[in-house]
Order: C-alpha cells, then sequence, then structure tokens
C-alpha cells in the first residue's frame, strides 16, 4: 500500500511538473487572453528559392480578432532583421509579404503588438529548399582516428559501477537503481537505470541530457520505457549525483562560471575540450549496458532531444553497436555555421566575443554533429521544429542532409524547442518496431 502510495504521490508532482514545463515551453503564453495566429500561403511553410513567401497574420484576445497595429520584422533565421514595417489588422487579419530567399534557408517573420500598454510577441520561420543546405563545418583528416586513440585510451580504465536500488522509484512492473559510473580514469557520471522486473532478455536505451549544469530530476517521466520492455539508462554528464542537497548543488555548479560554461571550456584545444570526456562517457555507458546479463544481445537504441539529441547521434556516430537512433532538434550543429553569415547551433558561439576564432573553430570540427552524422549507420529518427531559437531549424536540417543512413523525420513546422508527450511516446514506439 505505502508502495503505491508513494508512485501516485510521484506521478502527481509529475503532472504538475510538466504542466509547469509545458507552460514555460508552449508556444503561446500559458493562459493568456490573447493568442497569436500564423498561416503561411504554403501548408507546409516550405518554399523554392525566388518564390514569395506570405503570411495571414491574426491576433485574438479570448478568440475574437483584434483590430490592432502590428510591428514586425524579418531577417534570415537567427540572424539581424533585413526588413521592418508595421500593418494594421482588419477584421482582425492581414497579410504579410515576407518576401524570398536566393539560397536555402530559412526566412524568420518576428511580430509585436502592443496592446493597453502590454507588448505580445510572436514570430514564424517558413524555409526556402532547405534540404539543399550543406554544412560549413570540415571533416578532419583524422577525425577517425582522434576518437579511436581518446575511446582506447579510455577503455584501459574498467568500468566500475556503485549501483543503489531507489525503492521510492519501483514498482509492481519495474525496478529503479542510481549507479556512479567510471567512465575513465578521471571522470565519473551519475545515472537512473530503469528495469523490467519480468525475466528474460531486453534491448538497452541510453538518454544523454539536455544542455545545463543539473543533474536528473524526473527519474520516473520515462518509466513507459521500461514498462515496454527496455532497460534505460538515463544519465548526467557531469559527476553531479542527484541526491546532493541544494547547497551542495550550488556550491558545485558556481565553479562552471555559468550554465553552460562547460561548452566553451577548453575549446582552444581538441585534447583539452570538456566535452571529450562527455562523449567518451555516453559510449562508456553503453559498454556498461552492454555488459548487463539482461541485455538481449541485439538491440542497442540511443535516445534523446536537444544537447541529448546530439549526444545520441554523436554516440550513434561513434559507436558501431547502436543499432536505432532518435533524436529531438540536436544541438551542437554546424556550430560555426555563422561564419557562413547564417545561423549555427546551439550554444551559439558568434554571442561570446574570441569563440569563432581559426584555432576554436578547428576545435568545434572534432565535437560538432555533423561529423558523427555522417558516420551514423544505423536507423535514425529526427524530429525539428522551425519556430525553434534554440536549435534553429537551418541546423538540423544540415544534420538531416548529411545522413546517409535509413532516415525518417518527423516535422513539427509551429514547435519552438519543445516536443509533445505524444511524440515523445511515439518515439518509444518507434524503437519497439525497431527491435530485432
Amino acid at each position: 500500500m505505502k508502495q503505491h502510495w508513494i508512485l501516485a504521490f510521484c506521478s502527481w508532482l509529475l503532472a504538475m511538473g510538466l504542466h509547469a514545463e509545458i507552460a514555460r515551453s508552449e508556444n503561446y503564453p500559458y493562459r493568456s487572453d490573447y493568442l497569436w495566429l500564423t498561416v503561411p500561403n504554403h501548408a507546409d511553410w516550405l518554399y523554392k528559392t525566388g518564390e514569395r513567401a506570405k503570411v495571414e497574420v491574426t491576433l485574438c484576445r479570448y478568440g475574437v480578432p483584434q483590430d490592432v497595429e502590428v510591428k514586425y520584422e524579418i531577417g534570415p533565421d537567427m540572424m539581424p532583421a533585413t526588413e521592418q514595417g508595421r500593418v494594421m489588422l482588419k477584421g482582425g487579419r492581414a497579410t504579410i509579404d515576407m518576401g524570398t530567399m536566393r539560397k536555402p534557408g530559412f526566412l524568420d517573420l518576428r511580430l509585436t503588438a502592443t496592446v493597453e500598454g502590454k507588448r505580445y510577441d510572436h514570430h514564424v520561420k517558413v524555409g526556402f529548399q532547405p534540404e539543399q543546405l550543406k554544412p560549413y563545418t570540415k571533416n578532419p583528416a583524422d577525425f577517425d582516428s582522434f576518437w579511436k586513440r581518446n575511446l582506447d585510451e579510455a577503455r584501459k580504465t574498467p568500468i566500475h559501477v556503485e549501483s543503489k536500488r531507489v525503492e521510492a522509484y519501483c514498482t509492481d512492473g519495474t525496478d529503479m537503481y542510481l549507479l556512479k559510473i567510471k567512465t575513465d580514469s578521471h571522470h565519473y557520471v551519475y545515472g537512473y537505470l530503469s528495469k523490467p522486473k519480468a525475466t528474460g532478455k531486453h534491448p538497452v536505451v541510453l538518454c544523454p541530457p539536455g544542455a545545463g549544469i543539473k543533474t536528473i530530476k524526473e527519474p520516473m517521466r520515462n518509466l513507459y520505457y521500461a514498462q515496454n520492455g527496455f532497460i534505460r539508462l538515463e544519465m548526467e554528464i557531469h559527476g553531479l549525483n542527484p541526491e546532493m542537497t541544494a547547497e551542495q548543488f550550488k556550491e558545485i555548479t558556481t565553479a562552471f562560471d555559468y550554465e553552460n560554461g562547460y561548452l566553451t571550456n577548453g575549446l582552444d584545444d581538441k585534447d583539452n575540450y570538456y566535452m571529450k570526456h562527455v562523449y567518451v562517457a555516453c559510449v562508456r555507458a553503453l559498454d556498461y549496458l552492454c555488459s548487463l546479463p539482461e541485455w538481449d544481445g541485439r538491440n542497442v537504441f540511443v535516445q534523446g532531444g536537444s544537447q541529448g539529441g546530439a549526444l545520441s547521434l554523436i554516440t550513434a556516430g561513434l559507436d558501431p553497436r547502436v543499432t536505432a537512433c532518435v533524436a529531438n532538434h540536436p544541438a551542437l550543429a554546424d556550430m560555426a555555421g555563422y561564419l557562413d553569415n547564417r545561423a549555427g547551433g546551439y550554444p551559439h558561439f558568434n554571442r561570446l566575443k574570441g569563440m569563432l576564432t581559426p584555432q576554436k573553430v578547428e576545435t568545434m570540427a572534432y565535437y560538432d554533429v555533423v561529423n558523427f552524422a555522417r558516420r551514423i549507420t544505423c536507423p535514425v529518427y529526427l524530429t525539428w521544429g522551425y519556430n525553434d531559437n534554440v536549435c534553429p531549424p537551418t541546423t538540423s536540417f544540415i544534420v538531416w542532409n548529411v545522413i546517409t543512413a535509413p532516415k525518417e523525420s518527423l516535422v513539427t513546422p509551429v514547435n519552438e524547442h519543445w516536443t509533445s508527450s505524444d511524440t515523445n511516446y511515439g518515439q518509444m514506439e518507434w524503437l519497439k518496431k525497431h527491435t530485432k
């Protein structure tokens, strides 16, 4: 009875957490009186280069179209505006001609209305033959030998795992363990391992984390993987124990300078860049998963979103054991693309002084998703949205375009940097279909 009460309480907390997360990440302000509607004149939001894109714009209050003035800017994806203007909504509607692009890419229509002293913003991006986008990032000649050398070095240190069963997260059909995994001679990562209680052999799934200095806060959020017969490891990358106190967490994270400061740490030297041990840790986590007696010996999956999507693609490119890969709006993709006068990938190094030097750009090439995506041989399921300003559609398309392995996509134009619960569950179902 106690176990069921704990599970019910955790489920309630999870629902509240998801409710708050959706409120923060949906395209439209949560429970706002005002709602933007933007409808491009091509249903798929895609155009040929040279073709003009037009967007019907509506601003509703309580669902009723409003006659208000709208200021707008038009500019390439993630780049400064090249055109500005104003339009008066009549009958609550107006059509804005976005113009066109002469080469492949995305245009962004950025909208602002001020009503009774309060500002309301929205935007919509449309693409021009994005299937022709190519990466700026070069493929280093010694890329494969560089990563083989680093993985071989890490594997000189035997995998060592400290495991603790977490009763509060166990259910009638699943077990949950908190792991501390030694991934090389200097580094550890933590992870929550969920397993079906049912006897037999199971596929394994590695889920790397999104960006940030953080621990794993919701280990039961994706429990449906274990409930559907998967062994799933949700990991962090900084060696931060999720059971530490808030005070301990604050003391440790201040050493990282700022939330995503680790992504600039050591970028001058490919051998000393912070993310080197992170990429290695993902492969070493697979070493552990593939050592489990409950593994079915065939199916090795990776799945994640944003930085986690990047790390999933990277792991699939590094490790031939991976049999299928799922990634949402991948970060770390064509990061130096800003040097081609267009959008580059998260973490948008163009925003930080001195980050796009030749030396750092050379290092980026060894860590850029596009160079791992080129090497993937397993099936890939990639999801992204056009309105994303974190991992822009320009770079997601570039990743998609360089993948030569069997691939499927779910493109959700209106999405910013989020995926729905249905999309996430559907990705698990996709992995089930790819279980051998």
